[in-house]
């Protein structure tokens, strides 16, 4: 257990040295004015066709994931957690087409714009064999977490969210997806204490660009270029 706090400081420690970048992904204006209420809809609309565009192209790299834990991992359980990631998935797939149809979203002709296409290309990146367990695991957590911050924060007190709007908060900003992510980032810790200095920089560099490539989308929700 001691290992595993002293690497908790550590993914701690790459968040306050990142901690503009953090902040910006986890509190970015789009889901801000989802909790303040003055969200425009047609961005939620954008986001919702460019996710679901996203979440298809994440559904490969679960897989890939899967396949690494199953080569990899020195704990059985990743397998098993990783598993449950892959089977919320589906019903994923299923919420947005439903909330597609509810917002008059036409999945069929969205066309992903540049930044999914490039945050897509990167996450095809990480399905590489040349790239390690470790930090395939760590964007995994890291991917997952900017969405539970992200919702929870829409759903926490003093917020305004719009009731139409609070079915997709509660989905990622639940306390049980917050503790899937958790367990992520156990799995995170427990592998970065094991590994040499180059798997973990290069776990750091990639939850970095995660970050980036988060804002960059939550920018193109909004309609930024």
């Amino acid at each position: 257990m001691e290992g595993c706090n002293k690497e908790m400081l550590m993914i701690q420690k790459w968040l306050n040295q990142h901690n503009e970048l953090y902040t910006s992904a986890t509190r970015h204006p789009f889901t801000l004015s989802i909790r303040d209420g003055s969200v425009d809809l047609s961005a939620f609309k954008r986001w919702l066709g460019q996710d679901y565009i996203f979440v298809r192209a994440f559904v490969p790299f679960v897989a890939s994931l899967l396949l690494k834990a199953w080569k990899e991992s020195d704990d059985d359980s990743d397998i098993e957690v990783i598993l449950g990631g892959m089977a919320a998935l589906n019903d994923e797939v299923s919420w947005f087409k439903r909330e597609a149809s509810k917002w008059s979203v036409s999945l069929s002709s969205t066309v992903p714009q540049k930044t999914n296409l490039e945050y897509c290309r990167f996450l095809e990146s990480l399905m590489s064999p040349e790239v390690d367990y470790t930090v395939a695991v760590t964007a995994f957590w890291a991917i997952e977490a900017v969405y539970q911050e992200s919702y929870a924060h829409c759903l926490s007190d003093g917020s305004k969210t719009p009731e139409e709007l609070k079915e997709t908060c509660q989905r990622w900003g639940n306390d049980g997806f917050g503790q899937y992510c958790h367990t992520l980032q156990n799995i995170a810790n427990r592998r970065l204490e094991k590994s040499p200095e180059d798997i973990i920089s290069k776990a750091e560099a990639t939850v970095m660009r995660v970050l980036e490539y988060e804002v960059e989308f939550w920018n193109m929700s909004r309609g930024e270029t």
